[in-house]
């Protein structure tokens, strides 16, 4: 079986088994090591994602290399994600390495990119997406926030205006044939102040009325009990990033300060490779994906 037939099958256990798929970006090797050892340790299947800054830092066929040499090291369910690909150029570059999801998003670079040019690059991406049986993400919109750690509170008046709805998701589906439709439900990329609030009873409603699969962005600072209602109301993928940075950044601000002599930066990484590990672990085991591997 191939790996995107091998993806497809995983996918599909997400709605008869009832969980969600973790995709967690990497900024480094350390962090993918950390993601590794967490899939091996909970017996999870697993996504690892770069963004654009990622994949401009890593390349995407060194993602590719690496994410192959550590499945086979760690013996472990594992795929990439390319999140947020701002282009149909970039997306068919992440198909043509390999990359069994692609999530096309034009509003990333694009924010006042009409709704005919988004249904148009994501359908070209879909059908190019073809060549290899890649799943497709996308949205009708612009998706706000940031992954990094902010201090102003979140202003859900505002988001609130881009919320999906059941007719949206439906229409957006049939006019670009998607497999995965990313939902807007109180959801938001970065740390906030305050945890998220996640509108359950909307996506329970986009859930009853959208076909394929639904991901939730932004995953970072949702309380558990509001992850388990995704869940249980049809989620298949949530992406985490900032927790998983703010721990990697925090943890090595301390071994630093420990370590003032120590420049073999290396010997400093086991310390920092477990807090990441221990924040995706958490997170497979809310997401209900722990012990779900192939």
């Amino acid at each position: 079986m191939t790996n995107t037939a091998s993806a497809r099958a995983l996918f599909a256990r997400t709605k008869t088994d009832k969980f969600a798929l973790g995709a967690f970006n990497i900024d480094n090797q350390e962090t993918l090591i950390a993601i590794a050892k967490a899939a091996q340790a909970k017996h999870s299947p697993v996504l690892v994602e770069v963004s654009q800054g990622e994949v401009e830092a890593l390349g995407l066929h060194n993602v590719r290399c690496l994410v192959d040499n550590y499945r086979a090291e760690y013996g472990i369910e594992m795929y990439i994600n390319l999140d947020h690909s701002p282009s149909v150029a970039s997306a068919k570059a992440g198909i043509d390495a390999g990359f069994e999801f692609i999530h096309i998003d034009l509003s990333q670079a694009k924010k006042d990119a009409t709704d005919e040019e988004i249904i148009a690059a994501t359908r070209e991406v879909v059908e190019y997406a073809k060549t290899t049986g890649a799943l497709v993400e996308s949205e009708p919109h612009y998706f706000g926030g940031a992954s990094n750690i902010h201090k102003e509170a979140i202003d859900y008046d505002e988001i609130r205006k881009t919320f999906s709805t059941p007719t949206e998701a439906v229409k957006f589906i049939e006019a670009t044939g998607i497999d995965t439709f990313a939902v807007a439900i109180g959801n938001l990329h970065g740390l906030y102040p305050v945890p998220k609030q996640l509108d359950l009873d909307l996506l329970a409603a986009v859930r009853a009325a959208a076909p394929g699969y639904l991901s939730l962005h932004g995953g970072s600072g949702t309380p558990d009990d509001q992850f388990i209602g995704a869940v249980e109301r049809g989620i298949s993928k949530i992406n985490i990033n900032s927790e998983m940075r703010r721990a990697f950044r925090d943890t090595l601000e301390k071994v630093l300060a420990a370590n003032p002599d120590e420049y073999a930066v290396v010997k400093l990484m086991p310390e920092v490779i477990s807090a990441v590990q221990a924040v995706v672990e958490h997170k497979m085991d809310v997401f209900g994906s722990a012990g779900k591997a192939a």
